[in-house]
């Protein structure tokens, strides 16, 4: 069954067999990534992105496959996570630009469309490095570009792209030395010949190839390729430390004072890092760069609009513990010139601490207080030279006061009394300064931020005039219930009523682990609807006790 004309319908099931077939992968592709070191895993970040934008195509009911086009396009950049999610946006970005108001392509439309896309991604990549997904879209569009005026069949060409796509791949160890020593193919070129083979299993109506697919995986990596790849370099060697992403959400007003250039700006932040990506549209810019001071790159960023999907990694302590705590040749690791130990309970709260800069985080919080010498372990794991300490609940003040004692001058504690002051003062953190001048500006801060919680009630009582029963929910503002009820949301509307004014202008959402998606996405249209001068940020904090802590400002 030959196909002349390929209509925004068959692309939509192709783009989501695509990311099916991705999803399916993602597992084997992250055990090939071992280059650069490290970034995340290649795998996940390629699936998180490309179902972002398959969850798009799946809105979009359109035949125009330009339209289809477009709305993957924009769901892969707001999706995008990682050096390969980014690329990956940006080969679709430029695809979609090359088919511009068509709805329909033939073989020589959808060869300019993925030479466009190879074109944009290269434009994308400050420094681009060949032997990645690079070169494999590279030889990929350069293929279709030869064969399109031969060639009138979409299938037919798609097998051909593929094949050369495959052909790509396995020439990266050829390119890239890492690869070939530990004897493995490109991560990222490997999750866009997944991307590929879905398209072709789509457009023939086949299943998709996994048998196969997990043959050649096992072929390729185990689980000391891994392990082994890393150990090429020393941590020592990482000379950019954070893994930096974040996204600017454009406005008028700052847009005025400093209006936006892609070019500019991507040059500017080049000289604060390196593996640097920046992509933008007309509402928002994505970077993705390595650094030592993120803080100085989110700067840069804030010039033009609001910091929004931030995301800091500290690559050194993802590196230490992929290699393990072997020693290298008995030479103390050399300290950092701060760290930054906070507490927090629940694993989404961990991971947006850790996305902020936190060092080292406690697992600790309500009915479980770390002890001082918890404190005291974790100062010392954090290896620098200067180390903050954010407690982040009242009763833990103490204890980190006294471990601060203990440690010796170099430790400071900023008595921040709930997850939101923390948060508040992590971002308040500038690695230029000094200790106490650090100590100062986030206490400044943390006391700028009000916190909501809500909770249930463990007994009957009465307090400030609120009588409560067992079993129903509390909202409490900074500390003082205000409000009581037995269906959770509604005391959360009681809350707010006490918690948000009209000066207010963010509001953060931190669900615990027993609220639902579902009951996260009424709340916010309840948002919307009652307060909606405010702007909504949601992270799943998965925190135990609080159904919900909120930050207001």
């Amino acid at each position: 069954m030959a196909v002349q004309k390929l209509d925004g319908v068959t692309f939509s099931q192709m783009v989501l067999t695509g990311a099916h077939h991705l999803t399916n992968n993602a597992k084997r592709i992250d055990a090939l990534n071992v280059f650069p070191v490290p970034d995340g895993d290649t795998g996940t970040n390629m699936n998180l992105s490309m179902t972002s934008g398959a969850n798009e195509v799946k809105k979009s009911k359109s035949e125009n496959i330009s339209e289809v086009a477009n709305a993957f396009s924009k769901g892969l950049l707001m999706g995008a996570r990682g050096n390969s999610g980014v690329i990956l946006s940006q080969i679709f970005r430029g695809f979609a630009k090359g088919m511009e108001k068509k709805a329909s392509l033939n073989t020589n439309d959808l060869a300019v469309a993925f030479d466009t896309g190879v074109q944009t991604a290269y434009k994308a990549v400050m420094k681009p490095v060949e032997g990645t997904i690079l070169t494999v879209a590279k030889d990929a569009a350069k293929k279709a570009v030869e064969i399109a005026d031969q060639e009138d069949d979409i299938i037919s060409m798609m097998e051909k792209v593929l094949l050369e796509a495959k052909a790509s791949l396995k020439r990266t160890p050829d390119l890239l030395p890492v690869l070939k020593e530990v004897g493995v193919v490109d991560s990222g070129g490997q999750g866009l010949v997944t991307v590929y083979e879905g398209f072709l299993a789509a457009l023939k109506g086949e299943e998709l190839p996994e048998g196969v697919e997990e043959v050649e995986m096992e072929e390729m990596v185990n689980a000391e390729h891994h392990k082994s790849a890393q150990d090429f370099m020393d941590t020592s060697q990482i000379e950019f430390g954070y893994c930096t992403e974040f996204m600017v959400k454009f406005e008028e007003d700052k847009l005025a004072d400093n209006p936006f250039d892609e070019t500019d700006f991507r040059n500017e932040l080049s000289d604060h890092g390196d593996s640097l990506l920046v992509v933008s549209d007309e509402d928002v810019v994505k970077v993705h760069v390595h650094t030592e001071y993120p803080g100085n790159v989110l700067t840069i960023g804030q010039r033009h609009g609001s910091l929004i999907n931030m995301k800091i990694e500290n690559m050194r302590e993802q590196h230490t513990a992929i290699v393990g705590d072997k020693p290298k040749d008995s030479v103390p690791k050399e300290k950092v010139d701060f760290g930054i130990v906070t507490v927090a309970m629940g694993s989404g709260l961990k991971a947006l601490f850790e996305s902020l800069g936190a060092t080292v985080v406690i697992e600790g919080g309500q009915t479980m207080n770390p002890s001082t010498q918890d404190i005291t372990d974790a100062i010392e794991k954090a290896n620098a030279k200067n180390v903050l300490v954010l407690p982040n609940n009242k009763n833990i003040i103490m204890a980190a006061e006294q471990a601060a004692e203990l440690a010796g001058d170099n430790v400071a504690v900023v008595a921040t009394k709930t997850i939101p002051q923390g948060i508040s003062a992590l971002l308040a953190f500038h690695p230029e300064e000094d200790l106490e001048t650090n100590k100062t500006n986030m206490t400044d801060s943390s006391s700028h931020v009000k916190t909501g919680q809500i909770t249930y009630a463990v007994r009957d009582t009465q307090i400030d005039g609120i009588s409560i029963e067992n079993g129903n929910f509390m909202g409490i503002a900074d500390g003082k219930i205000v409000a009581t009820h037995k269906e959770r949301l509604e005391a959360v509307k009681l809350l707010f009523q006490e918690l948000i004014t009209e000066d207010d202008e963010i509001l953060t959402i931190l669900s615990g682990e027993d609220v639902s998606e579902d009951e996260v996405n009424e709340l916010v249209g309840f948002i919307e609807e009652n307060y909606e001068d405010v702007e909504i940020e949601v992270h799943n904090g998965n925190q135990p006790i609080y159904s919900y802590i909120f930050s207001v400002e």
